[in-house]
């Protein structure tokens, strides 16, 4: 089960809950090189993730909603024009649920 990255700001100090383990044991690593957003890295498992994205295709919100859309019924077309994703975006994340089933 895929969960959510939880941000929230205690003392100055950036809290991010891992979407893969679910740990809260992580530690700030470095800048995104294209776009300047902060990283982070899990103690626990060693996953490396961003805290916020610019890409909307990119977060787990919007694949797990690709997946429930497209089992729906709704086109290729049609998910990526009401979740404003390109279509390579929603073939990618349904070949990878078809490869993990």
């Amino acid at each position: 089960m895929v969960s959510v990255i939880l941000l929230r700001i205690n003392c100055g100090k950036r809290v991010c809950k891992v979407h893969h383990c679910g740990s809260e044991d992580v530690v700030k690593m470095g800048k995104q090189p294209t776009n300047g957003t902060p990283g982070c890295k899990c103690k626990t498992c060693g996953k490396t993730f961003q805290t916020t994205y610019k890409n909307n295709g990119a977060t787990s919100q919007t694949k797990q909603q690709i997946i429930k859309v497209s089992l729906n019924g709704s086109g290729i077309r049609d998910i990526s024009r009401v979740l404003v994703v390109s279509q390579n975006t929603v073939m990618s994340v349904l070949k990878k649920q078809k490869n993990s089933l």
